[in-house]
């Protein structure tokens, strides 16, 4: 056995549950099962399916919604940059294991030494993630109906999944100003502003202190 595949999967169990709390919110939300299910297959990030949800079930528009999750989802193309030489030439394969690139499968690879490794842990780790994210998404939606998210401390799962992606980026040169920045724009705006809004405002931070400097 190759050593990254129970990794792969171990990877792929946790995103399944992580998976099922989606569903469940996006249930809550108001999207329908078939919606919930099909913005896993074809969206399949879940940082950007947490901003959405959140933000429709916090009465938001849909630009507003949609808006959000695009600006979670492109670090997804910094991503393919790493990644391409691992995909491979043909365009419609390139296309299908292009869906596959995300945080935790480009992480697996980047964690190989060997570039054969590297290829076979992004598709081990993506296919998984991939199923039993799905999956999960599946079970939580036909079971939201039934359960309230607060009362398990599903609703939580946004803002967690903002605070996972944001965490490993604050060791970065200037991260930690920009984030505190940003942090305060949206806070002041929350109440001032539609339900999506403050998210894009907060990436005015940036501007304000490349400005600054």
């Amino acid at each position: 056995m190759r050593p990254h595949l129970p990794t792969a999967l171990g990877i792929g169990v946790a995103t399944g549950v992580y998976g099922g709390s989606f569903g469940v919110l996006a249930v809550g939300a108001g999207l329908s099962v078939a919606q919930a299910c099909v913005m896993s297959l074809i969206v399949f990030t879940g940082g950007s399916q947490f901003a959405a949800i959140g933000v429709i079930g916090a009465g938001g528009s849909p630009a507003a919604a949609v808006g959000s999750a695009l600006l979670l989802g492109v670090r997804n193309a910094a991503y393919g940059l790493s990644m391409a030489p691992l995909l491979p030439a043909a365009r419609g394969r390139r296309a299908l294991a292009s869906h596959l690139v995300i945080d935790e499968s480009t992480a697996m690879a980047r964690a190989q030494d060997d570039p054969e490794q590297a290829r076979a842990a992004f598709y081990a780790t993506g296919v998984a993630i991939f199923v039993l994210w799905n999956l999960g998404t599946l079970v939580g939606a036909v079971a939201g109906g039934s359960l309230d998210p607060e009362q398990y401390g599903l609703d939580a799962m946004f803002p967690a999944a903002f605070l996972a992606l944001l965490a490993p980026q604050l060791r970065q040169p200037g991260a930690p100003t920009v984030a505190l920045v940003g942090a305060l724009i949206a806070v002041v705006l929350v109440p001032l502003t539609p339900a999506g809004l403050p998210v894009f405002a907060a990436i005015l931070a940036l501007l304000v202190v490349v400005r600054a400097r």
